[in-house]
């Protein structure tokens, strides 16, 4: 089967920004994951999200795909993809049918009701939160602590929004159910439609005294104070999940759970791209004609890079195993630096002299740039 275009995968054209195709790519992936998303062949398209932002993500494979197609991207290893942890939203709280028409039409439908009442516990919401971490702790990992604002069960009434036991009372109206039936007529003949109790809001009691802590609501807010551990290696972009860790649900129901996006800052030098790390260096014309020993910044410091004799502008040399620690599985990337050769503007006589004597000499002798720099 054909690959689809890649941008048509993402929503986007070919003038979308990094930011853009970062935005489009989370926004797909939180939809088609699996473990969100129980439709037949959500799996599929998000891997091919998966994909699609592999490839587009990265300056050098998306040059390639741009001018040769799904092709260009072969040698690059595409198509392997990065799962985000997306694990664990919760869709499967969705109750009855009755509970669906009641929502539309306010009760049950043609005359039938659950046996249950409407004091049903639903699930608390998911919260999200973004973390901007510094470069070299998405590297080497660090702790980050940080506040949100969630809301969690009152700590005074466990939940139940009375002041105490004694401040609550059977709802006279439903006799405990938290549901009432009622009769219409239509043309079509009669029907019953079972309601939440209007007296009690479906709850089967009623407060006779609020808590005074969270006024009858059973929910507070609070500011949480919250401390993750970043794994080395992470990539930018990549959501972390932390089960019931978002807000209390109603009723008794559990939390949600806190999802934190990561968000690497950028280096003034050094860029990422994976496991590996890419930089420049400037070399003057003479050390790259007969060759230099350079310091090069890198992730671990400063290391020395050797410069070969005849290093020509725009070469690009490897510094293995210089590079980041992988985010899954063991051993480094490596580092790749990018050769910049300056040229001298201006030249003392001396120096001209010499450039000039170069240009005039038509075979050039093994040993003659080592005497003639030295």
């Amino acid at each position: 089967m054909n690959k689809r275009d890649y941008y048509e995968v993402l929503g986007i054209n070919k003038t979308a920004s990094a930011k853009e195709i970062k935005s489009a790519y989370r926004k797909l992936a939180k939809q088609y994951h699996p473990d969100r998303n129980k439709e037949a062949g959500a799996e599929t398209k998000f891997k091919e999200v998966q994909e699609a932002y592999e490839i587009l993500s990265d300056e050098r494979k998306k040059a390639a795909y741009d001018q040769y197609g799904h092709a260009g991207t072969q040698s690059f290893g595409g198509g392997q993809g990065f799962e985000g942890n997306f694990n664990g939203f919760d869709f499967s709280d969705m109750g009855s049918i009755n509970e669906i028409f009641e929502q539309f039409f306010g009760g049950s439908f043609g005359g039938f009701s659950t046996s249950g009442n409407s004091n049903r516990s639903v699930r608390g919401e998911d919260l999200e939160v973004n973390v901007k971490i510094d470069f070299l702790d998405a590297i080497f990992g660090t702790e980050k602590t940080f506040d949100y604002k969630r809301r969690v069960v009152c700590h005074n009434c466990h939940g139940s929004g009375a002041k105490d036991s004694s401040a609550m009372k059977t709802c006279p109206t439903c006799k405990g159910q938290g549901r009432v039936a009622r009769i219409q007529r239509t043309f079509l003949g009669n029907f019953q439609t079972v309601t939440s109790c209007p007296d009690c809001g479906g709850q089967g009691q009623i407060i006779k005294e609020k808590c005074p802590e969270c006024n009858g609501q059973g929910i507070v807010n609070e500011v949480e104070n919250f401390s993750i551990k970043i794994p080395q290696g992470i990539p930018d972009g990549v959501t972390l999940r932390f089960k019931e860790k978002g807000n209390s649900g109603r009723k008794g129901g559990g939390y949600g759970d806190l999802y934190v996006n990561i968000e690497v800052k950028s280096h003034d030098k050094l860029e990422r791209k994976g496991d590996d790390i890419f930089t420049t260096l400037k070399v003057d014309v003479t050390e790259a004609v007969i060759g230099s020993i350079k310091k090069v910044i890198t992730v671990h410091g400063e290391k020395d890079l050797e410069i070969p004799a005849g290093t020509q502008p725009e070469a690009v040399l490897k510094m293995e195993g210089m590079g980041g620690p992988k985010f899954r599985g063991d051993g480094k990337g490596d580092q790749y630096v990018r050769i910049i050769i300056e040229i001298p503007k201006k030249l003392t006589k001396e120096q001209k002299e010499i450039w000039t004597k170069i240009h005039e000499i038509k075979d050039v002798k093994p040993g003659f740039f080592d005497g003639l720099f030295s």
